[in-house]
């Protein structure tokens, strides 16, 4: 049984209306021991297209009450031996905010960073305007290039977040995906964070937008074994406390096939690993 949660979200991520609070009770309910909110920071989102104003939300973290909160659950929750509480964030990088983030993590003390692209080119995939007129392969491959060029101009992370996040959001989703199309931009990506002593995570989210497998799919996972990437966190991507630990039995079993033997969990940035 996986009994880490490195990939979550409270009131303090603006696309999540859950207390903090109902996040560690449910994760101490589903047997969770290592519990990590990642909340979001992203600088300089862009607009919502007209027409989704009504659904743009604000990915600029008040760190400060978000740390404040965390603190106050930590020691409410310290009597329990069983259970342990870390502070996070998941940080949107872009090449244009390289000195934002690095000064935003310097700032501030975290057991553990995800770096995530939610944006490339300055656009959200998210949108369905963002698909309009173009070729989704093209848009899929500049993704993992553009992946590529953040991890070669920042390095103040532990593990890159949901590495084809991209699919969450696609057409077609992950049904008619190739990943040998695009597999020279996600083989460097891999070399790259094995050789920054970085790791990766397997994200549930991605099951629950529609998805056949979590982020990354399984592919992906199996080639960062081959090159012997060690470092691998498990996160729910949990905006809500129902999601708490979701379909971590099919991650458990995709880790396995792709021969992974531990999961790892980051207490003050430096890594741990459990043995699956």
């Amino acid at each position: 049984m996986i009994i880490s949660d490195f990939h979550t979200h409270s009131s303090n991520s603006g696309d999540s209306d859950e207390k903090m609070q109902v996040l560690v009770e449910e994760a101490i309910k589903k047997g969770i021991k290592h519990l990590c909110i990642t909340e979001h920071n992203d600088f300089d989102y862009p607009d919502a297209p007209k027409g989704y104003e009504d659904e743009m939300c604000d990915f600029a973290l008040d760190v400060d009450t978000y740390y404040k909160e965390y603190n106050k659950l930590k020691e409410e929750y310290s009597s329990d031996n069983d259970f342990n509480l870390y502070f996070g964030v998941e940080l949107g990088l872009q090449t244009h905010i390289v000195n934002e983030n690095r000064d935003f993590i310097k700032g501030y003390p975290f057991d553990f960073v995800i770096a995530s692209s939610h944006l490339f080119d300055k656009s959200d995939p998210y949108f369905p305007t963002f698909w309009e007129g173009k070729d989704e392969k093209e848009l899929f491959k500049r993704y993992f290039e553009s992946i590529y060029e953040n991890i070669c101009l920042f390095d103040d992370f532990d593990v890159y977040g949901h590495l084809d996040y991209i699919l969450r959001y696609g057409k077609n989703k992950d049904r008619d995906i190739r990943f040998s199309d695009f597999f020279d931009e996600i083989d460097a990506i891999l070399h790259k964070l094995i050789e920054m002593g970085k790791g990766i995570e397997i994200n549930t989210g991605g099951l629950r937008s529609g998805l056949k497998f979590p982020n990354p799919n399984p592919h992906i996972l199996r080639r960062y074994r081959e090159l012997n990437g060690e470092i691998i966190t498990i996160g729910s991507d949990a905006h809500s406390g129902k999601n708490i630990a979701d379909s971590f039995a099919v991650a458990e079993d995709i880790l396995t096939e792709c021969g992974f033997k531990y999961y790892t969990v980051f207490k003050d940035r430096t890594a741990s690993f459990i043995k699956l």
